[in-house]
């Protein structure tokens, strides 16, 4: 048993010192008191670009002091800021135990509101809570560089030319921005040109601006309680396309435009959770899980939506804002719970990616799935392959998984049948192109000069070592990358078999089938206990310890004889920190608890970790890994986990982990992970084309009573309350049934631990539920 530390004044903040405003492809990075005066992380980035390199509020030349900022929603901001007013008569310093700062006792204000939807929209409200009038010059400083977002911290590649103009007429300040390459690479050559900008607009103000200094000024007067008003209207220029606000003045006090309609919708619809307040983790599990409803949403790319129920997200704030293939899959699957809606938008846009040549520069190959797509200005302009890269062998394998998935939670084999054709074609790339030396395994090797040296989960350049920490070289056959294309193959057979086209379903069941035999017999380390990370191009084994194999069992493509051998391996010491289990044994030689993919601890894992454990009945193990992670979330802000934390040791002396420095939060498949926390607690699976819902709900102490409120399955939505009883057993309650469906408490086909008359036992039960 993990000793709970949820209390305490720990409090885990990611990028400490820079605050974000976002929607859709838009971010408004600031530092802390919500301007840009430096730093490569801030800026105004639009389809990350860096439209505004500098952001700031002066009086008379003079900053003022900060004194409440925070979001309030992802794409809403509000911050307080005050100054002594300018040309006012004060007292001497107050020499008392109050020490009060002559700004609070005579004040001017200001007020900013922020709203970021594609373009941005300010109200910023000056008031005078001084005794006397005052006389001022309010300036805002705005600058423009352009920049990449890679280029704001590496030096610059495109160099173009921007031209900085002011209309008096029009209040409008504009930034034009042109640039061209001339390319030539493994597969492609040409011009490329670019065309950004932005016009700020001034409007509302009793007060003519004017430019001054690359400064915007004002010249105001207030008499005492009398404020002052402008609002500041952002628009972008990308490629010829203007992107406008959504939001206009006084937006806090209600907005109805098409974007906050379609968030709206969702959170109405989406699973929710409830639980009794309590003593134990319960709060923290329901914040987290709302955390990360809201999350998800606030990475929505709203100009990828296929229809207001079906859309896609970038997959993490602030540096993946973009499509990522693999990210996008995984997080929709992880989510399903909340409903069907990301599964149906990631599929049908990734779909629309799929390879049609060969292309080395991209890593393209016909069939084979995107990994990332991205609207920069490097990317744009063909300095990098990035606007359509396909370096990841998992996106092609775990395209069909998810195909079944969105079948299972659904039903409807016509919402399905157009996903079925890409899926089955990146099977296709898999036999066809990634099996590299026709043994049978899937491996990877990039042909780009640009290219993603490892192409599996773990893709940072030194993420794959073995027992002796020393770098392995591509082409590698990586153990979890083989479960996730078995695990494609044994549910497109089922899918194929419903679809009436029971040829190739037995075709794509029987290679199954043999594929894991083989993979067991290949991989399996006798004297470890465990299964290799993968196979090198010279078929040797990759003994690494690492968290690789978890995924494998959570895909069912391990053997059941050793199962538990894998599960004990995976929470042994040196892989289980006690927040979670790590990416690399702490006794290889290469282990970092802070590096990338060699010691970190990833959330995102958990999720398919935990859902391996519940296949297998491990109830134990389940409670385990699911306390450790929402543990950690009660450490982050926001009960938010990150894309990663470090993999210290959990123990008196590291009474929290460290912060990756450079980890996205929100981050999608950190954010999706928590609802398969809760799905392997419950032991909740669905399969819509028969109206059923299995559940084996085993709640632990720290979580006796969860309900689940509007869960759809097919057409079916049910309320059911899960709940510990003081025997220490678990039941459920279904509150809420409307359409058809059949709910079973039925342990897991492959459990370990359930027998015949369990079965038998749950089975009667819930037909008398």
């Amino acid at each position: 048993m993990i000793e709970r530390t949820t209390g305490g004044q720990i409090r885990l903040r990611p990028r400490d010192d820079t605050l974000h405003v976002s929607q859709n492809r838009t971010v408004f990075a600031t530092e802390r008191d919500g301007q840009i005066t430096n730093g490569a992380d801030h800026g105004l980035f639009v389809h990350e670009t860096r439209v505004l390199s500098r952001y700031g509020y002066r009086i008379n030349g003079e900053p003022l002091f900060p004194v409440a900022l925070s979001n309030i929603e992802s794409h809403s901001w509000l911050g307080y800021y005050i100054a002594l007013p300018p040309g006012i008569r004060v007292g001497p310093p107050d020499q008392g135990s109050g020490q009060m700062r002559q700004e609070t006792e005579q004040t001017l204000e200001l007020r900013v509101a922020r709203f970021v939807g594609d373009g941005v929209h300010e109200d910023i409200d000056l008031t005078n809570y001084a005794d006397q009038p005052t006389a001022f010059t309010f300036e805002i400083e705005i600058d423009a560089d352009f920049a990449d977002v890679v280029e704001t911290k590496r030096p610059r590649q495109q160099h173009g030319q921007c031209k900085r103009s002011w209309s008096d007429e029009d209040n409008e300040l504009t930034f034009d921005y042109r640039a061209e390459h001339h390319y030539e690479n493994q597969s492609e050559r040409g011009t490329a040109r670019l065309h950004r900008g932005i016009t700020i607009c001034f409007t509302g103000s009793t007060t003519a601006p004017r430019e001054r200094d690359r400064a915007i000024v004002f010249d105001i007067e207030l008499k005492p309680g009398e404020s002052w008003h402008t609002c500041v209207e952002m628009r972008v220029l990308i490629d010829g396309q203007w992107l406008e606000p959504f939001y206009r003045c006084r937006a806090f006090h209600g907005t109805h435009n098409q974007r906050d309609e379609r968030r709206r919708l969702f959170l109405n619809e989406a699973t929710t959770f409830a639980s009794p307040e309590s003593e134990t983790l319960t709060p923290v599990v329901i914040q987290a899980l709302e955390r990360a409803r809201r999350d998800l949403l606030g990475l929505r790319l709203y100009d990828l939506d296929t229809d207001e129920r079906a859309w896609t997200m970038a997959a993490g704030l602030p540096i993946y804002l973009a499509l990522y293939g693999r990210d996008t899959l995984t997080a929709s699957w992880e989510a399903a719970l909340l409903g069907s809606d990301l599964m149906r938008g990631t599929l049908a846009e990734l779909a629309q990616w799929q390879g049609t040549e060969v292309n080395d520069w991209r890593d393209e190959e016909p069939g084979k799935m995107l990994h990332e797509a991205h609207t920069g200005p490097l990317e744009t302009l063909n300095y990098n392959p990035r606007r359509r890269y396909y370096g990841s062998i998992t996106t092609s394998g775990f395209y069909g998984v998810v195909v079944s998935e969105l079948w299972h939670w659904t039903g409807k084999l016509d919402l399905v049948r157009p996903y079925l054709a890409p899926a089955l074609k990146a099977l296709n790339w898999l036999d066809r192109y990634a099996d590299l030396d026709g043994d049978g395994f899937y491996e990877y090797l990039t042909r780009s000069v640009q290219g993603v040296k490892h192409q599996a989960w773990k893709d940072s350049p030194d993420a794959i070592v073995d027992e002796e920490g020393r770098q392995v070289a591509p082409p590698i056959a990586s153990c979890e990358e083989q479960a996730f294309a078995y695990l494609a193959k044994l549910q497109l057979s089922e899918l194929l078999w419903w679809m009436d086209e029971k040829d190739a379903a037995r075709r794509f069941f029987h290679q199954a089938s043999e594929f894991k035999k083989r993979f067991n017999d290949a991989f399996w380390m006798e004297d470890e206990g465990f299964f290799a990370l993968g196979l090198t191009e010279h078929k040797r084994q990759i003994k690494a310890i690492t968290s690789n194999p978890g995924h494998c069992l959570a895909t069912a493509i391990v053997d059941q004889s050793l199962v538990l051998k894998t599960v004990s391996r995976l929470i042994a010491d040196d892989l289980f920190s006690g927040w979670g289990i790590r990416t690399l044994s702490s006794l290889n030689a290469a282990f970092n608890p802070y590096s990338y993919h060699r010691g970190s601890v990833w959330p995102v894992e958990h999720g398919s970790f935990v859902l391996g454990f519940m296949r297998y009945g491990l109830h134990q193990h389940v409670e385990l890994l699911c306390r450790a992670q929402f543990e950690a979330a009660a450490l982050f802000d926001f009960y938010r986990l990150p894309e990663l934390f470090s993999g210290h040791r959990r123990d008196d002396a590291h009474p929290f982990p460290a912060y990756y420095p450079f980890a996205c939060a929100p981050q999608a498949w950190s954010a999706s992970a928590v609802f398969c926390f809760v799905q392997a607690m419950t032991g909740l699976y669905p399969y819509a084309p028969l109206n059923l819902l299995l559940v084996d709900p085993h709640m632990p102490e720290w979580l006796p009573d969860l309900t689940m409120r509007n869960l759809k399955v097919g057409d079916a939505k049910v309320t059911i309350r899960f709940y510990r009883k003081p025997d220490g057993t678990s039941d459920y309650d279904i509150l809420d049934l409307r359409g058809r469906l059949h709910v079973v408490r039925q342990p897991s086909p492959w459990s370990l631990t359930a027998d015949f008359a369990e079965r038998l036992q749950d089975a009667l039960m819930s037909f008398i539920k």
